[in-house]
């Protein structure tokens, strides 16, 4: 006699729904809490860049507060914790964390600090090193030379650390490519606070030669 599989196909049926609907649930909240962090940390870096330290504060509280969201709906799903999305969102929450840190001189969060991956963290110190390229230019334009020194030097302090990290990019979350993408900007910025620095030499020694003897 030939078992009846129907009952056991049905409860299997009805047990992967549950479980996919519940994973399909916790992905969406996961996309809306991501795109949202990715969007506070964007104006959180554009704040830093008008030097608006509180607000960018605030901004950066906020994608931490959505990033936690995130996380929690994502408890009891870790095969799908690490989607695109939330991987993008973390990197940026580093970069805004680290770009704030550069720029109002305070000590640097590890990803510890942050509650982010090391691929995350170190994707997101490029970048943030990258983003002085802008404080640089505006030192320039305001001719502080010193301080765009300073900025130039912590640029190439983070491409001299990122280089040494060697390894495959499935396990640094496409390092390489942003690492390149920092050596390009520095090699820019290197190359107008070279030439501010000889316009600015050339400008004092024209100025101290008119001040001499007629």
């Amino acid at each position: 006699m030939a078992i009846d599989r129907s009952p056991e196909v049905a409860a299997a049926g009805d047990a992967a729904r549950e479980l996919l609907e519940q994973k399909h649930r916790a992905r969406e909240v996961t996309l809306g809490a991501s795109r949202q962090a990715i969007r506070a940390c964007a104006s959180a870096i554009r704040a830093v860049h008008r030097h608006e330290f509180d607000k960018a504060r605030s901004l950066i509280g906020d994608a931490r507060a959505l990033l936690d969201e995130a996380e929690d709906a994502l408890d009891g799903h870790h095969d799908v914790r690490y989607t695109g999305a939330l991987s993008d969102a973390k990197k940026e929450f580093a970069e805004a964390n680290l770009t704030l840190a550069f720029v109002a001189d305070q000590p640097l969060p590890t990803a510890v600090d942050l509650g982010v991956e090391t691929p995350a963290h170190l994707n997101g110190m490029a970048e943030a090193a990258s983003e002085l390229r802008r404080q640089v230019l505006d030192c320039l334009r305001r001719d502080e030379i010193e301080r765009a020194e300073q900025l130039l030097t912590a640029m190439d302090e983070v491409y001299a650390l990122l280089i040494t990290v060697d390894y495959p990019e499935a396990l640094t979350g496409g390092l390489r490519r942003t690492t390149d993408a920092l050596r390009a900007v520095l090699e820019r910025t290197r190359g107008d606070v070279t030439t501010a620095l000889v316009m600015s030499r050339l400008r004092r020694a024209i100025e101290d030669g008119s001040a001499g003897p007629g």
